[in-house]
């Protein structure tokens, strides 16, 4: 039996199996699962294999009978046998590639057997090489077809990992070398492509050996002297770079900045810190988030985690939350906060459990009971009112007028023309009781654009009614984004940095918020929520 199964090691192994489950073609459901025990095993503080071997791990939220017995298999063996057996079969360059060609999982694979191909490029080389007809079951139609698909995917739109997966993948990898996480990641990008980790060695053979062994690397494709490029799990590539301790500062920004800021600043000087390499530079230190572009000045005071005093947008089970008004309240003051905004969704949302002015009132008696027992942390009544198709307000103007604070949301009608959507908006943030306009350009990440909202106009009427502007700390939103936070700050409109929680768990996507924030050059003067209770612009007293 394994002497010790940390939980962040058995957090990855669920991640890897649900990696594998996605590219095996099974039920997105299943994966989901898999990704929401590792969360919930992640958050845990008690040793989750105790709690295996106790037969107590059901107990926490989200893991069934299923998903207990893998962990039992986990704890006992240091193995999950079907997931070795995934790791064997399922090849995640050929079946990402596949998707997108519409072949199956499974077929692929079989493809690629029958072609000797093992990764994306071999089966590229293979099909416009006229190979695909050797293959069983491939006619010229289906070849063509292939063919033409592989032509489009020249200009295909890429995927990357959000934030949270990107950031805790890489720490991960980061923690267990010893090293920095640098890329994409290490600048808050709200989607990674490049993904790197920076260590500091005078030997590095022994750095690059425990790369190849980490359990989230299923590959090593390439391996130099002090550089390797591995594969996740995922198909997700990771570079590992083994600098010089003399130089560990010089790759550390290398590796850190995106291109064009980097090739302003090169020659980079040798430096065995950050701070040595600006300072050679003879320029101020720069915070990772801002270095996209190139930038040699004095960067602004940018917004901390620790200047929030609370949260302005969080759900309960009174809608799709998972936790009561008295846990989020307590979890949120448990943080450090003064305060929490209760917002639930309201009926227009559909999808979702919504409520009413009688629901709202109902739900008013157990905010004041929960403030009776957190006294003096205060849980602020608050609403996710949701815009009709008509454009008018998702609840009455008395029970508007009850609230401490309305955040205004859009959930339908987001591929709506431009000019229409701004119109809808913009008449609705002009209701005197909306304090905040919640993720504005309604974009889902890797799965819905931008909408086609008139941000420009947006701020105007912002300017002249004092609605903020959210970022929103959901993982597959961040919306504002950086940018388009830059452009809200210098337009003059206040920013909320507000994690949309459905959890108490989903609070620690404040740092998501602050990150976005950040590369938005945003400083806690900007931000609605460094405030304290008493400055805050609520509509009640």
């Amino acid at each position: 039996m394994p002497s010790s199964l940390d939980n962040a090691t058995i957090a990855e192994r669920l991640e890897a199996f649900a990696g594998l489950l996605d590219l095996s073609g099974s039920s997105f459901y299943t994966s989901r699962a898999y990704r929401r025990a590792a969360e919930t095993i992640r958050e845990t503080k008690a040793p989750v294999a105790e709690l295996v071997r106790a037969r107590r791990v059901q107990e926490l939220r989200g893991i069934g009978s299923g998903i207990a017995a893998r962990l039992q298999e986990l704890v006992e063996t240091g193995r999950i046998a079907e997931l070795d057996e995934l790791e064997r079969d399922v090849q995640p360059e050929l079946v990402g590639l596949g998707r997108f060609l519409g072949i199956a999982p499974k077929r692929m694979v079989e493809i690629g057997r029958a072609l000797g191909v093992r990764t994306a490029d071999e089966f590229r080389e293979a099909a416009r090489s006229g190979r695909l007809q050797s293959v069983s079951g491939i006619g010229p139609q289906t070849e063509k077809r292939v063919l033409a698909a592989l032509d489009r995917e020249r200009g295909a739109e890429k995927h990357g990992l959000t934030l949270n997966r990107a950031r805790a993948l890489l720490e991960e990898i980061a923690g267990a070398l010893e090293g920095e996480p640098a890329g994409d990641p290490r600048r808050w990008a709200d989607v990674s492509f490049d993904l790197a980790v920076v260590c500091s060695a005078a030997r590095p053979k022994q750095v690059l050996d425990a790369f190849e062994r980490l359990p989230s690397i299923v590959s090593v494709v390439e391996r130099e002297a002090r550089r390797a490029l591995g594969v996740t799990v995922e198909g997700v590539p990771v570079e590992l770079v083994v600098a010089e301790p003399s130089r560990f500062g010089t790759e550390l920004v290398r590796a850190t900045g995106a291109r064009p800021y980097v090739e302003a600043l090169e020659p980079l000087p040798d430096a065995r810190d950050e701070a040595g390499v600006y300072a050679a530079l003879g320029i101020p230190w720069c915070p990772p988030e801002l270095r996209e572009q190139p930038f040699r000045g004095e960067p602004p005071s940018l917004v901390e985690l620790s200047d929030i005093k609370g949260d302005l947008h969080c759900h309960t089970t009174w809608s799709d939350g998972k936790a009561s008004v008295l846990e989020m309240g307590t979890a949120a003051r448990d943080l450090g906060y003064e305060y929490v905004a209760i917002c639930d969704h309201t009926q227009n949302v559909r999808v979702v459990p919504g409520l009413d002015a009688d629901d709202l009132r109902r739900q008013a008696e157990e905010i004041a009971a929960a403030n009776e027992r957190l006294a003096p942390f205060r849980i602020l009544r608050g609403t996710e009112v949701d815009i009709r198709g008509d454009g008018a307000l998702d609840l009455p103007d008395d029970i508007l007028g009850e609230l401490d604070w309305v955040q205004l949301s859009l959930h339908a009608g987001q591929r709506e023309r431009g000019d229409l959507l701004t119109k809808k908006v913009t008449e609705a943030m002009r209701h005197p009781a909306v304090s905040c306009l919640s993720h504005p350009k309604g974009r889902m990440i890797n799965r819905r654009p931008p909408n086609a909202l008139d941000l420009e106009r947006v701020f105007e009427v912002a300017l002249e009614t004092g609605v903020a502007l959210e970022t929103n700390g959901l993982p597959d939103r961040l919306d504002l984004s950086g940018t388009e936070v830059r452009l809200a700050i210098d337009a003059g409109v206040p920013i909320c940095a507000s994690t949309d929680a459905h959890s108490v768990g989903g609070l620690a996507n404040m740092r998501l918020c602050v990150a976005t924030a950040r590369r938005g050059w945003a400083s806690a003067a900007n931000v609605v929520n460094t405030r304290s209770l008493a400055e805050l612009p609520l509509r009640v007293s």
